[in-house]
């Protein structure tokens, strides 16, 4: 789901790998024990004390993305809230925060998704109390004028056009507009281009979204590092106890079911060489739904880069550039992706055959047994070796933490990838590979 390989330091970390999963115990994968506790106001708050040489990870996650743009006209607004939560406050302002994270030697970051906006920062544990001061003030009493939020607004549209230039970007965007069309996930964090020109002239409406999503009971506060749980659990009280709880949920369509294919067809005004993107409708995450983790393993199985299809395509003919498939982790019903940048123009066509071919192997006989245990041995030590730095933990958590509201995830989907059986992994193919639930599309830039 979404995961980068470390095949490369596998031997020489592996002791001390095992050592760590050892040292979970009872069945758990994840090595560090975490405290959390919700406020009264509704604030989540995960504490994961670790062995850092004084280095904290300082994750703030607003559980609100492109999914919760529900009204007409209105997208975007959670990405562009990423860009004014950096204007500062009466009491810090911008330049005034600037100067304190750069004094720290930090750099405050941020990023924006379909299901979630995150801010993070890099710090030493002794200018925790520092931190927690200007995160949660900022959070409490963003402060913005009209001018600067309109200047903004013309960066965000800016940054949009840049975006645009590139053809993944093209693709990645018009086949979620084809995929979804009821669903707020049919549009990308960025929103769609007709509402962020019109973005200048929405101030008021984007003080009313930042009173609606940036509530306590909306947050959750994932810290990481050298720290003592009580000590910290005292200046979060502090700074964010008075916090007002507010959240008002989204009232998100539910999309339909797609019921056939869907084919489009970018236009591309660059140049670029044909991409082929194929999306399979999806379940919504859920670390114990055996189905969809079975079907995360099928997608590695038959498109990963030991499958059959990798090494025709991609070594041996080197037809494509590459091959990428991925099982998107959703809060709501997300997608399957399988999608390749095609050297030959005229093998478009080609290249969808083979895809279907092995879509149709994997659901007419079970994968290679050897071949899923190593899968999923490689899986658990890749999520383990990940684990070395608080801002790498907190990384790698981020995501699931947000979609599901808690850490249990973790353990539960490392469980669930352990048990799966070969019998699934097919049942998968059979359930979501179906070509009534999938949208193809294909970009092809200027000759």
């Amino acid at each position: 789901m979404r995961r980068s390989a470390a095949l490369a330091i596998l031997a020489i970390l592996l002791c001390g790998t095992v050592a760590l999963l050892g040292a979970a115990g009872g069945g758990r994968i994840f090595p560090y024990d975490p405290h959390v506790e919700v406020l009264d106001n509704g604030l989540k708050v995960i504490l994961i004390p670790m062995k850092s040489e004084g280095l904290v990870a300082y994750w703030s996650m607003v559980r609100s993305g492109a999914r919760d743009e529900y009204e007409p006209g209105r997208t975007g607004f959670a990405h562009f809230f990423e860009h004014m939560m950096f204007q500062g406050t009466e009491k810090f302002p911008q330049d005034r925060y600037n100067e304190i994270v750069t004094l720290m030697g930090a750099d405050a970051n941020g990023f924006t998704t379909d299901d979630l906006t995150a801010y993070h920062l890099a710090i030493a544990a002794e200018d925790l109390e520092q931190v927690m001061e200007i995160e949660s003030d900022r959070f409490q009493r963003l402060s913005y004028s009209e001018p600067a939020f309109k200047t903004e607004a013309g960066a965000v549209y800016g940054e949009y056009r840049k975006n645009r230039m590139n053809p993944f970007f093209a693709v990645y965007e018009s086949i979620h507009k084809a995929a979804y069309q009821v669903h707020t996930y049919g549009h990308t964090a960025m929103g769609y281009e007709e509402d962020i020109k019109q973005m200048p002239n929405m101030y008021d409406y984007s003080r009313s979204f930042f009173s609606r999503y940036y509530r306590p009971d909306n947050i959750m506060l994932l810290i990481v590092g050298d720290l003592d749980v009580s000590i910290t659990m005292q200046l979060v009280r502090k700074y964010y106890g008075a916090w007002e709880a507010g959240y008002v949920p989204p009232k998100v369509p539910a999309e339909p079911e797609q019921t056939a294919e869907r084919r489009i067809r970018v236009e591309y005004e660059g140049r670029s060489l044909p991409i082929l993107w194929v999306t399979y409708k999806m379940d919504r995450f859920d670390s114990q739904d055996r189905n969809m983790i079975a079907a995360d393993l099928l997608i590695q199985l038959a498109f990963g880069e030991t499958s059959d299809i990798y090494k025709k395509l991609v070594l041996d003919e080197q037809v494509i550039e590459f091959l990428s498939a991925d099982v998107n982790l959703n809060r709501d019903p997300g997608l399957l992706d399988i999608y390749t940048r095609i050297k030959d123009p005229e093998k478009v066509d080609y290249v969808l055959d083979r895809i279907d071919l092995t879509v149709a192997r994997y659901q007419q006989a079970p994968a290679d047994g050897g071949r899923l245990k190593d899968l999923k041995s490689r899986l658990k030590y890749e999520f383990l070796m990940g684990l070395d730095t608080p801002d790498r933990v907190a990384s790698s958590l981020a995501r699931i933490i947000a979609v599901t509201g808690g850490i249990e995830a973790v353990n539960e989907l490392y469980g669930s990838y352990e048990t799966i059986t070969l019998r699934e992994v097919q049942d998968a193919a059979s359930r979501y590979l179906v070509p009534d639930h999938r949208t193809v599309a294909v970009l092809r830039g200027v000759e």
